[in-house]
């Protein structure tokens, strides 16, 4: 039986306060880079089949923007941050000093922005992780990727050779008063580094 197999309801929490945590660091940089207060939903933990990964974000055809990061250290993952093509087009936009509704398209300009956005919010997810397991991860340079949604993810996930069909997800979206940003982290840790992130908690899988 895999370790995916022998979650229960304590690991499932304990992987929700990370992402909790994790989340409400980034959402404090993303606020900080737009100058206005963002707030966000709740993190969802759970290990879900790649159609379910794909249905939280969107339809298998929408254009995403996406963010990948290969960490290493003692818990090997992934970490992807993805964003919906009107969420990527509105935050170049803000971040660039741009009209709203300005950008209709991705350019290399905004593909620096994003990489860049992806990186600040990643980096800052990680450490607040990091923290709280009291665990070194080391993020890879990162990747950025624009494509449809059921693209990117089967890349992601099954091209990488991380899982066939199944993956840990910690998600969460951004939002403010005046604008919608629909952002997803996901993070996917090794079996082995499941493990080791659930020890770390002072939690076992039996």
């Amino acid at each position: 039986m895999e370790p995916w197999d022998k979650l229960n309801a304590l690991h499932l929490d304990a992987l929700k306060e990370i992402g909790n945590i994790g989340a409400g660091n980034a959402a404090t940089a993303l606020a900080s880079m737009l100058g206005s207060r963002i707030q966000m939903t709740v993190p969802r933990a759970g290990v879900l089949p790649l159609k379910e990964i794909t249905a939280l974000v969107g339809n298998e055809e929408d254009p995403v923007a996406c963010v990948e990061f290969t960490v290493g250290g003692p818990a090997p993952s992934k970490i992807f941050f993805l964003l919906d093509a009107s969420s990527a087009y509105l935050l170049i936009d803000l971040l660039l000093g741009k009209p709203a509704g300005t950008t209709s398209e991705l350019d290399e300009m905004g593909r620096s922005v994003l990489t860049e956005l992806g990186n600040i919010l990643t980096g800052t997810f990680l450490n607040a992780f990091a923290d709280f397991c009291r665990l070194e991860f080391k993020p890879s340079v990162p990747a950025f990727a624009f494509d449809m949604l059921g693209a990117v993810l089967s890349s992601a996930f099954l091209e990488g050779g991380y899982f066939s069909d199944r993956a840990l997800v910690i998600e969460t979206m951004f939002y403010s008063e005046v604008i919608t940003i629909s952002g997803h982290f996901f993070l996917v840790p090794e079996n082995a580094a499941l493990e080791t992130i659930l020890l770390s908690l002072g939690l076992q899988i039996e």
